[in-house]
């Protein structure tokens, strides 16, 4: 059981390594994480526990995907995207990032007429330039 634990340990730890951003990993996440790895270990003489615990890691994973589950990277937002999207230069510093956003944000959120979408879409482009500039 402590290789498990380990093992899910070290997941969450890659994880938190490769997006660079503390809020991606929730603990439901080290939760679904852990329930995959007792499934997988109850697989071999409780299979319906085992089962139950791959189901329930599945599920998990496809309801923080959103339901795109195996899509991958191709529907993240690249850099060149975000910034044509909020309107900055390649240099721009987090508080440049976080005022063209703001002033984006304004025009197209749903309370000022604007669409859910689009202020996801904006959101997604201030996250993606944040990530990596700290």
């Amino acid at each position: 059981m402590i290789d498990l634990i380990l093992l899910a340990v070290a997941g969450v730890l890659y994880w938190a390594w490769k997006t660079r951003d503390p809020q991606a990993m929730r603990i439901s996440d080290v939760l679904a994480v852990i329930a995959a790895l007792v499934g997988i270990k109850m697989l071999d003489g409780h299979s319906p526990l085992g089962v139950l615990g791959l189901g329930a890691a599945g599920w998990w994973f496809w309801f923080r995907t959103g339901g795109k589950f195996g899509r991958g990277k191709s529907d993240r937002m690249t850099h060149q995207e975000a910034r044509r999207l909020l309107d900055v230069p390649v240099d721009a510093t987090p508080e440049e990032i976080r005022a063209a956003h703001r002033r984006l944000v304004a025009r197209v959120h749903p309370d000022v007429g604007g669409s859910a979408d689009l202020t996801r879409q904006v959101n997604a482009a201030r996250d993606t330039l944040l990530r990596y500039r700290g």
